[in-house]
């Protein structure tokens, strides 16, 4: 590790004692500032680009460059003729002005060498080739070396600290509502331009009245030569191991023409290269968004999903993954486009993890518990998503979107724990949904817009789970209470669940301009929803037959069998001002509630009405620079399994009873938000400050019986809060990119054990530090270091841990020919006496290729060089504190063959 920083650090400071600086101003012939002109600097013996600068609003520019160096130096100024001339630098700095004067004959001036980085409206535009060094192999190595933008650990996007939505090559949608799958495969080599959109979106007609300005999409644009044919690659390799031999196939193909685009990715291997996680699943909306976000109103459908364990970071004991992916767009005329999308991913994937697990004391005497869990995990996940857009003329447009998930999944555990003894549990669920969309787009005429959306979620959930007990005696007393026949050799108990949801969301919008600084907007919506749930609880016995038990209190139930309904009924009027540098939009909604429950052939109804305020203020100090201040209030629905009043096994050691009169809760949301991004040091500063207030929140009173705990929730008299603070701050110096940045969670919530109140305090901070280079000859490293702090305080019991994480990256292409990478990475996890563990990993590639246009590339890669066999974390929950060490794949190498179209 030391080496590696020490090599790092001596590149820097022999690149940088080497630059000199270039600076001054950019003015007309009358002295006058120009802001946004262009000035570059061409070093005249390799013919290449050296340094490039914006001006900013003071007209103020400033190059990087060598030297002992002569450079060929232009300006450039919409409307203005280009101002050239050759400048010899030495070992001290030089300020010059440059003057530019207006060309008459308006003549296309062009340039030898495309501007970096440009500006266009809301439009950012960045030449991919000016970024590159030829190590770059997929998108997100051009992307990480933009400046503005990042490319997070979970491989998607986000500009300016905003996630982008939808990624575009060419304009046409690719895989829309996910950023990685962009991110991680389409080819570097295609990339000619990457346009950031700020301000999107996706109806013209809705530009001038909705807040797009935290929106942001990516589009893609392709070099010349890549329209009309197949690009791409295809990936196979191999190694062997001890323990099975490795394999890799992964084809990724493009095509795209005027008219149509199709897109096909694929990957099928064992060495842990997950391409589509069931995280990436869960959260792939399609695109879709709920038309009632902005009321105020927040249902929660619930997840009825297995509780299967996380991988971590893409790491597990065994991985085996299947992934294919289609997308298509088709323009069969310039008032229709249709696209859609098909996704299959399957993974095998096996876990080994220890757990030391500390629960809240109270002084009520819960055992700490030490878990050892091995598991099997089998997952088969599709999606299919078909759209329609219909626009005839620029006053109406009409959308159709419908997507259909559906899943297969099997988890399987051997399971230890030092209180409750060995545990066998088995979990299984086949759940499919459909969700369609309806939107239509009218316009009247320039004072008069109308939009009405709908979206309409079918989705059925059945999850299955069984436990098999070896010690009987650690669940005796859990087991009498639910009514198990304690004549059996163990206690295999199990639950059959069905949860099946049917929700119409759906609003008409109508605004009226008042005038260019203003408008009204008044919005009519409802929300109608129908959730069924069945549950049972049954035990199978040493004959193999089934027992259905009873309960000892006889106010519960094994069985559940109930009917939820919840509708929705709201107005909201909102009025836009602009004013100078600030953006008003104050407004309401006011709603009439109406739900019901029926179980036990008894009926739970109510009804109310409710008015939620909302306001958002926009400061925009600069065309870049906004200061956003938000606040809403919320109310907050539960779902149809927190209503459900008989037992519920959610696991070996957790039961559930919910309650049918459980009322609503609603909270306060405060958020206040800065952005920066500026052109002439490419310096990118954001930061946020978020609090929330939950009051009449669903709260759970929790009985122990030594580390199984029975839960019941209501509606807690006592405010819970939650405040966060996160940031960033960027900056270019020449080659170099240093960026720091950290967040902070702090959260108190209201927890009720044994019949007592406690208040648990959780504190979470992390702060991360990052030097990129970005040369264009030289090898490129980065240096990062990230640190985090865990603290939870449970009442009279207090955790802490740290993790200590620095980093280092280095790329290198050798004589033209030889691509080197590799990465080193160390990770100290800790607590308040001394380290717990440490573990470190060490991963290297080099790939050969003839040359840039070449065809096959071949490639070595090795990954965990080290043999580093766990790692480590810590979680917590409201009732605990657990740390875990879980084992990770070997040492791999493998060969692979790379195959360019």
């Amino acid at each position: 590790m030391k080496l590696f920083l020490k090599l790092a650090l001596y590149l820097v400071f022999s690149t940088s004692i080497a630059q000199v600086t270039f600076q001054g101003k950019v003015i007309d012939s009358l002295g006058t500032p120009l802001e946004m002109a262009n000035v570059i600097a061409i070093d005249t013996t390799t013919k290449l680009m050296e340094s490039y600068a914006i001006t900013n609003k003071m007209g103020d520019f400033k190059l990087s460059l060598k030297s002992n160096q002569v450079y060929n130096i232009q300006a450039s100024y919409v409307g203005m003729k280009t101002a050239e001339f050759n400048l010899t630098t030495k070992s001290e700095s030089i300020k010059r002005d440059i003057k530019l004067y207006l060309d008459n004959a308006l003549d296309e001036v062009q340039l030898v060498y495309e501007m970096p980085v440009e500006i266009r409206g809301d439009t950012l535009v960045y030449n991919a080739d000016s970024f590159k060094n030829g190590t770059e192999r997929k998108l997100e190595d051009i992307l990480k070396k933009l400046p503005g933008i990042e490319v997070n650990d979970d491989g998607e996007i986000e500009v300016e600290g905003q996630r982008v939505q939808k990624v575009m090559v060419d304009g046409k949608d690719f895989f829309d509502g996910d950023s990685k799958l962009a991110s991680k495969n389409i080819p570097s080599n295609a990339v000619d331009k990457v346009q950031v959109l700020k301000n999107y979106g996706e109806v013209g007609q809705l530009r001038g009245v909705q807040n797009n300005q935290d929106n942001y999409a990516i589009n893609i644009k392709l070099k010349e030569g890549k329209e009309n044919f197949w690009f791409g690659d295809i990936k196979a390799g191999g190694g062997y191991t001890e323990a099975n031999g490795l394999y890799i196939f992964q084809p990724k193909l493009f095509y795209y023409s005027p008219n149509y685009s199709i897109n096909f990715i694929g990957d099928v291997n064992n060495l842990g290269e997950v391409a589509f996680t069931r995280r990436d699943y869960f959260n792939f909306s399609g695109g879709f968004r709920m038309p009632s976000r902005q009321s105020g109103t927040n249902i929660d459908l619930g997840s009825n999903n297995l509780g299967f364990l996380s991988l971590q970071n893409d790491r597990a004991a065994d991985i085996e993954s299947q992934f294919a992916a289609a997308n298509l767009s088709y323009s069969p005329k310039k008032t229709l486009d249709l696209s859609g999308f098909a996704i299959y991913s399957g993974n095998t994937t096996r876990i080994i993890e220890n757990n030391s697990v500390i629960y809240t004391d109270n002084d009520l005497n819960i055992p700490d518990e030490i878990t050892n869990n091995n598991t099997l995990q089998e997952s088969q996940l599709g999606m299919l998503k078909l759209s329609a857009k219909y626009k005839p003329d620029v006053n109406n447009q009409l959308d159709y979107d419908v997507v259909a998930k559906t899943s297969r999944e099997e988890q399987t555990q051997d399971f230890f724990s030092s209180v409750v003894g060995e545990i066998d549990q088995i979990e299984e669920i086949n759940p499919f949904s459909i969700n369609q969309n309806l939107n239509y787009y009218y316009t009247h005429n320039e004072d008069n817009i109308f939009a009405f959306e709908a979206q309409h979620l079918i989705q059925d959930e059945d999850p299955f789970y069984n436990a098999i007990l070896r010690n009987k005696d650690s669940y005796v007393t859990t087991a009498n209470g639910i009514g198990l026949d304690n004549l059996q050799s163990n206690y295999n108990v199990a639950q059959e669940k069905r949860v099946q949801s049917n929700q119409l969301d759906a609003k008409l919008d109508y605004w009226n301009i008042l005038n260019k600084k203003s408008h009204l907007n008044l919005t009519v919506g409802s929300i109608l929803s129908r959730q069924e749930f069945n549950s049972e609880i049954f035990q199978f016995l040493d004959d193999n037959s089934q027992f259905e038990p009873v309960p000892v209190n006889t106010d519960l139930s094994n069985i559940n069998d109930i009917t939820y309904n919840f509708t929705d009924l709201y107005l909201g009027v909102h009025y836009k001002l602009k004013s100078g540098i600030f953006t008003f939009t104050p407004g309401f909604s006011a709603h009439a509630y109406s739900w019901n429950n029926t179980q036990f052939n008894e009926k739970y109804k109510d009804d109310f009405y409710r008015i939620l305020p909302d306001l958002n203020i926009r400061v925009q100090l600069k065309k870049s620079e906004r200061i956003i201040f938000n606040y809403r209030m919320q109310t907050q629905f539960t779902d149809v399994t927190n209503l459900a009043e008989g037992l519920v096994l959610n696991r070996y050691n957790s039961l559930y009873s919910g309650n049918r009169a459980l009322d609503n809760a609603f909270s306060h949301n405060v958020n206040l938000s800065y952005f920066s991004f500026n052109l002439f040091n490419y310096t990118n500063v954001f930061g946020s400050l978020n609090y929330n207030k939950r009051i009449d929140q669903i709260r759970n009173l929790t009985n122990f019986e030594s580390v199984i705990r029975t839960n019941s929730p209501f509606n807690s008299d006592f405010a819970d809060e939650n405040f966060s603070a996160n940031g960033r701050f960027q900056r270019s110096f020449g080659k170099l990119r240093a960026s720091v940045g950290g967040n902070f969670n702090y959260s108190k919530f209201n927890q009720f054990i044994q019949g007592e109140r406690s208040v648990n305090e959780n504190y979470s901070q992390t702060y991360n530090a990052e030097l990129r280079t970005n040369f264009r000859d030289a090898p490129n490293f980065e240096i990062a270091y990230r640190y985090s702090i865990q603290d939870n305080d449970q009442g009279n019991r207090r955790t802490k841990f740290y993790t200590n994480s620095p980093s280092v990256s280095f790329d290198a292409l050798i004589f033209k020919t030889l691509t080197f990478k590799t990465d080193y990475a160390y990770n100290n996890f800790s607590d308040e006496d001394g380290t717990l563990n440490s573990f470190e990993f060490w991963n290297a590639s080099l790939s050969y290729r003839k040359n840039a246009d070449s065809k096959l590339e071949y490639e070595l890669k090795a990954t965990n060089l080290l043999d580093t066999d766990r790692q480590s974390q810590s979680t917590n929950s409201n009732i605990s504190v657990s740390a875990s060490e879980y084992f990770i794949q070997p040492r791999f190498i493998s060969f692979r063959l790379i195959y360019s179209l």
